[in-house]
C-alpha cells in the first residue's frame, strides 16, 4: 500500500529543528501571500511557469505538491517565501526548512522533466518594501535525487508505521461491534444516519433528546466510517469541557468492549490550561521547554503515540519526560491522531489550527458538532471585533516615537467620528472609510516597528495592535451578515470623566464564514437536544437548504414529566416586583407537597439574588443556595454537589448559564426545576439592531433573535430533570406567555403542558 504526503507536510517531519520560538514576528496575511506570489510570477519574463503540479514515489512512499515557480529560460525552480521586515531575522531553522522544501521540488521537476540539474532558489519576497531578495544554489539531478531520498528515508520509518497503524485501526474498527446488548430508543436511528452523511459526503441536522446516548451514536458511526475508508478521521468539537469528557468517555466504552482497539485519541485544551510556565515567554530564550523543542520532538511524539488515549494528562507526561511544552506536543499530535477532541475553535475560528491541516493534507474528515444549538453565539464572538478607544490612549502612553504619529492620525479621526455622533448608541452602513485608513495605517506602521525591535512594543500596546488586525480583517470582509455599530462610554483610564468610544464590527449572522468549514470536511454532522426549529440554525450557521433533518423520537414518556404554566404570572421587567411573592410560594407549595432537590432558573443574577433573599424569608424551612457570579470550577463543582449528596433543596441559577446544560443529575438527585423566564434576550440597542438585520435577510427578525434563542435556553434547563427513562419530575413554566400557541409549538413534542 503507498503512503502519500505533501512535500511540506514530509519536510515538516524531517527537516525542522531548533527551538520552538513563538515570539510575534510581523507576518504577511494569506492574502498579502498570494498577491506577493503573484508580483513575483509578474516580474519574470514571459514562459515563466507558476503552480506546477508534481509527484514521485519513493518504494512505498508518494510525495506530491506544487512548485511555486519555474523559469525554463534560466533552468531555475523557485520557492517563494513572503516576510516583513528585516530578512537577517529570520531564525536559522525556517530557512533550514524552506531549502528542504525547495530541494525536494527540485528533484520533483527533475524526474518530471527529465532534467540534468537546475538551479534551485529561495525568492523571499518582503511585502512592505516589494523588495526580492534572491538565494540560489546549483545541483545536479542526483545530488537533488539523493536529497530526497534522505527526506523519504527518515520519514518512510514513520509513513510505514503509520500506515501498519491505519491498517490494524481499520481492521479493529471493522471487526468493532456497538459496546451494549442493544440500542436505546432512537439510538440506533441517530447511528444509521450518521453513517450515511458519511458515506455519502453530506451534512446532517439531528436533533435526538438527552438521555438515548448521542455522543456514542454520533463516534460509533463514523468510526465505522473510518473503517470503511469513506473518512480518514473524526473531529468531535464541543463547547464545554463536560463535553469534551464525554466524547473520551464513549470512545474509552468502546476500547473496553473491543480489545485490542488501536485508536488514537487526542484531546485538545487550551494554552492557559496546558502551560508549564505561564511566568516565561515561548521561546528557547525564556522557556526551557522550548528550547530545542523540534530536536526532541520525535522521541516525544514516538512516546505519546505507543498510548491510545491522549488526554491532558498522558500528553502532559509524555511531553516533560521528553522536556518538550504539552501544549505545542499537542499541536503535533494532531496531526497523527484518529479522532480529535477539542472545541469549537480549533475548527470554525478564523485561524483555526484543525481546518488548515485538513486543507493542507487534504484530509477527509467527519466532523461532529456536539451541542451544536450554541455554535451559533461562539461563531458570532469568533467573527466580532471590537477596538476601545480607552485602550488607544493606554497604547500611546508607551508607544515608541516612530508610532505617535499613526497613533495620532487614529486618535483624530476617531476623535471626528466621536464628534459626529448624535446619540451614545448609533449604527453605521460601514466601518467609516477614514477611521479604517488611519488603523490599516496603524498595523502597517507597527509590523514595520516590530520587525525592525521586535520588542520595543509593552504588552498593553501589543494588545491593542491584534485587537486592530482582527478589527480591520473583519471590517475589510464587512457585509451584511454583519452591523458596525459606536457606543459612547465613560474612559476609566483618565483622571476625570472623559468620553471614549467603543467601535465594534459585530457579527448576526455566521453562515458566511463557516461555509468553507463545511466544504472542507466529507461530512458535518450538527447535533443537539435542542435543535427546534431546525431552519432557524440551518439559516444562522450556513447549512444548505437541502441539507438532512433528523428528528429523533426520544425514549421518555410524557407519565414521567408533569409540566405545568403558571399561567397568572408575568416576569416581564415591568412587572419583577409583583412576581417575586407568587414564585416563592409556587416553589415552597412544591416543595411541601414533594420535598427533594429542584432547581429554579431565573433571567438575571438581580432577579436571582432579589428571589433568594425572598425565599428565605418567607419560607426559611426550604434550603436554598445559589449560583454566583464569576464561579470557578471548584465553585461550580460545590454548588452541584449539594445534588449529590443531599436530598432537600433549591439551588438557584442564570437561565443560559452554567447549571442549564450539561449538567446530569439522575434519579433522586434533581426532581424538579422551576423556570421564572422565557429566556428572551434583553431587549436593547443592540439586540434590537440584530433584529432588524435578521428581518431583512429572513423576514422574521423577532423569532430569530428573540424567541428561538430564548425557547431554546428554556428546553434546556428543563432537561436537566428527566434523564433517563426511570426519572420521574416536574417543570414549572412561570410566565403567562407560556399559553401562547408560538410558544407553546417551540416545547418539545412529548410533553403535556398542563
Amino acid at each position: 500500500m503507498t503512503y502519500v504526503v505533501a512535500v511540506r507536510a514530509m519536510c515538516e517531519f524531517t527537516a525542522r529543528r531548533g527551538d520552538l520560538d513563538l515570539r510575534f514576528t510581523p507576518a504577511p496575511t494569506s492574502l498579502e501571500g498570494m498577491a506577493g506570489h503573484v508580483t513575483v510570477a509578474g516580474r519574470r519574463a514571459s514562459g515563466y511557469e507558476s503552480e506546477i503540479t508534481l509527484t514521485a514515489t519513493h518504494r512505498n512512499l508518494t510525495v506530491r505538491g506544487r512548485a511555486d515557480g519555474y523559469d525554463p529560460a534560466q533552468n531555475r525552480l523557485e520557492e517563494i517565501k513572503t516576510h516583513r521586515g528585516d530578512l537577517e531575522r529570520m531564525p536559522a531553522n525556517h530557512r533550514a526548512l524552506h531549502w528542504a522544501q525547495a530541494l525536494v521540488y527540485g528533484h520533483l521537476l527533475c524526474r518530471a522533466r527529465g532534467l540534468g540539474g537546475l538551479t534551485v532558489a529561495l525568492v523571499y519576497f518582503d511585502v512592505g518594501s516589494q523588495k526580492e531578495t534572491l538565494l540560489t544554489q546549483t545541483h545536479s539531478a542526483r545530488e537533488l535525487e539523493i536529497f530526497f531520498v534522505e527526506q523519504c528515508e527518515r520519514f518512510l520509518d514513520w509513513a510505514v508505521q503509520e500506515e501498519a497503524h491505519r491498517a490494524a485501526r481499520n481492521a479493529a474498527l471493522s471487526a468493532l461491534q456497538f459496546p451494549h446488548s442493544q440500542f436505546r430508543s432512537g439510538q440506533r436511528e441517530l447511528a444509521v444516519s450518521v453513517y450515511r452523511a458519511a458515506r455519502d459526503g453530506k451534512p446532517l441536522m439531528a436533533q435526538a433528546p438527552t438521555g438515548i446516548g448521542k455522543t456514542l451514536a454520533t463516534i460509533f458511526p463514523l468510526l465505522k466510517a473510518c473503517a470503511a475508508e469513506h473518512i480518514d478521521r473524526v473531529f468531535f468539537l464541543t463547547a464545554k469541557t463536560p463535553g469534551r469528557a464525554l466524547a473520551l468517555d464513549a470512545i474509552e466504552t468502546l476500547r473496553r468492549s473491543a480489545a485490542p482497539l488501536p485508536l488514537r485519541t487526542l484531546e485538545l485544551v487550551a494554552r492557559d490550561k496546558a502551560c508549564e510556565h505561564s511566568d516565561k515567554a515561548c521561546n528557547g530564550e525564556s522557556c526551557p521547554l522550548a528550547r530545542g523543542f523540534y530536536d526532541r520532538l520525535d522521541a516525544a511524539r514516538s512516546a505519546a503515540l505507543a498510548g491510545a488515549r491522549l488526554d491532558r494528562a498522558a500528553v502532559r507526561e509524555a511531553a516533560l519526560a521528553h522536556d518538550v511544552c504539552p501544549y505545542y506536543l499537542a499541536q503535533e499530535l494532531a496531526r497523527w491522531a484518529d479522532v480529535v477532541v477539542g472545541d469549537y475553535n480549533y475548527y470554525y475560528d478564523s485561524s483555526a489550527m484543525l481546518y488548515a491541516l485538513t486543507q493542507i493534507n487534504a484530509w477527509r474528515v467527519g466532523v461532529l458538532v456536539d451541542e451544536a444549538h450554541n455554535l451559533l453565539d461562539r461563531a458570532r464572538r469568533m467573527y466580532t471585533a471590537s477596538l476601545d478607544q480607552a485602550a488607544l490612549r493606554l497604547a500611546r502612553k508607551t508607544a515608541p516615537p516612530t508610532l505617535r504619529k499613526p497613533l495620532e492620525r487614529l486618535q483624530r479621526e476617531w476623535n471626528a467620528v466621536k464628534r459626529a455622533q448624535t446619540a451614545s448608541y448609533q449604527v453605521y452602513a460601514e466601518v467609516p472609510g477614514k477611521l479604517l485608513s488611519a488603523a490599516q495605517n496603524l498595523i502597517g506602521a507597527v509590523t514595520d516597528q516590530l520587525a525592525e525591535a521586535p520588542l520595543s512594543i509593552d504588552e498593553a500596546g501589543l494588545r491593542f495592535f491584534f485587537d486592530a488586525m482582527h478589527f480591520v480583517a473583519l471590517a475589510e470582509q464587512f457585509g451584511e451578515h454583519s452591523i458596525v455599530d459606536i457606543t459612547l462610554t465613560t474612559d476609566r483610564h483618565t483622571p476625570r470623566d472623559k468620553t471614549s468610544c467603543v467601535i465594534c464590527v459585530r457579527n448576526v449572522i455566521p453562515a458566511p464564514f463557516l461555509a468553507s468549514r463545511y466544504a472542507a470536511a466529507r461530512t458535518t454532522v450538527m447535533f443537539s437536544g435542542t435543535l427546534t426549529p431546525h431552519h432557524f440554525y440551518r439559516d444562522t450557521l450556513g447549512l444548505a437548504k437541502d441539507t438532512p433533518w433528523l428528528d429523533v423520537e426520544g425514549p421518555f414518556r410524557a407519565e414521567q414529566l408533569q409540566v405545568k404554566v403558571a399561567g397568572n404570572v408575568s416576569t416581564r421587567w415591568r412587572d419583577r416586583e409583583r412576581s417575586l411573592e407568587p414564585i416563592v410560594d409556587l416553589i415552597a407549595r412544591q416543595y411541601a407537597v414533594q420535598p427533594g432537590n429542584y432547581l429554579g432558573f431565573l433571567s438575571s443574577f438581580e432577579y436571582l439574588q432579589q428571589i433568594v433573599a425572598l425565599m428565605r424569608e418567607r419560607h426559611p424551612g426550604v434550603p436554598v443556595w445559589a449560583q454566583e457570579p464569576g464561579m470557578d470550577e471548584a465553585a461550580r463543582d460545590a454548588f452541584l454537589a449539594r445534588f449529590r449528596t443531599t436530598s432537600q433543596g433549591v439551588g438557584f441559577a442564570v437561565l443560559g448559564g452554567a447549571f442549564s446544560e450539561g449538567v446530569d443529575l439522575v434519579g433522586q438527585q434533581l426532581i424538579g426545576a422551576f423556570i421564572a423566564t422565557l429566556g428572551l434576550p434583553q431587549m436593547n440597542e443592540v439586540n434590537e439592531q440584530m433584529r432588524r438585520t435578521m428581518e431583512a435577510r429572513f423576514g422574521n427578525g423577532y423569532e430569530y433573535m428573540y424567541l428561538y434563542p430564548g425557547l431554546q435556553k428554556v428546553v434546556q434547563a428543563a432537561g436537566r430533570v428527566i434523564r433517563t427513562e426511570h426519572d420521574e419530575g416536574v417543570v414549572h413554566l412561570i410566565d403567562d406567555r407560556y399559553r401562547r400557541p408560538e410558544v407553546r409549538r417551540l416545547l418539545p413534542r412529548w410533553w403535556q403542558v398542563q
